[in-house]
């Protein structure tokens, strides 16, 4: 698990660049907010989490897989993570954040992901 990012993965690098092709102009990683979002943009106060399906337990078919060596130990990770991610909305949320959650699935589409952060964003 050491070699696995936290930070600048391909999903996340994705996502910045298609915010640069529509001109927007965002922060990285801004550890004063709850979750530490990977990336905001604080004149619209938009935080937008990039998850991978396997680490937050999405419901499609990459993240309902549970590995079968260490089962309760990941089924405990990703419980933990899941647990963290809502207490890191509530908490943006209620700062009077807007929180939007990308799915590492949902960038495959990638003229829908263009319209989506076009519709966040502007």
């Amino acid at each position: 698990m050491r070699r696995v990012k936290g930070r600048d993965t391909a999903p996340e690098l994705k996502v910045r660049k298609a915010l640069t092709r529509l001109g927007a102009r965002y922060r990285l990683h801004r550890a004063d907010l709850p979750g530490k979002p990977d990336i905001v943009m604080p004149g619209r106060k938009l935080a937008i989490f990039v998850h991978g399906c396997f680490w937050h337990g999405h419901d499609c078919a990459r993240g309902a897989r549970v590995p079968k060596a260490n089962r309760d130990y990941w089924l405990g990770k990703v419980s933990g993570n899941r647990t963290r991610d809502e207490a890191s909305r509530v908490a943006l949320t209620a700062m009077g954040w807007r929180v939007e959650t990308l799915w590492e699935c949902e960038l495959k589409d990638e003229a829908a992901l263009n319209a989506r952060l076009a519709n966040l964003t502007f």
